[in-house]
């Protein structure tokens, strides 16, 4: 899990890595702004749908390892002890769930 932050415009990503390469980074999450939105979704069993999204190389200024600081939990940390739930495992099988075709696609 990773904490993504972007320049032009400026905006900040949490979510799991599915692609990193020299063209650009592909992750599957939320905007940061939306991260306490996605507790209540996950806690109240709300369906959700993660956010698959490419940033280009160039857009990115950072991107950290979602770590706990000193005393400070990481986000990860806090959405698995709001929600009971790993945000890795969880997002990851949202979105292989949202990117396979459904019966009348087929």
């Amino acid at each position: 899990m990773v904490v993504a932050t972007m320049g032009n415009p400026r905006e900040k990503f949490w979510g799991a890595i599915l692609a990193l390469a020299p063209e650009g980074l592909g992750l599957a999450g939320v905007e940061l702004a939306s991260f306490e939105d996605l507790v209540s979704l996950v806690k109240d069993a709300e369906p959700f749908t993660p956010s698959v999204v490419f940033f280009p190389m160039h857009r990115i200024e950072r991107i950290e390892l979602d770590l706990p600081d000193g005393n400070i939990p990481s986000l990860s940390q806090r959405f698995r002890s709001k929600t009971g739930q790993d945000p890795l495992t969880l997002l990851l099988r949202q979105t292989a769930a949202n990117l396979q075709p459904s019966e009348e696609q087929r």
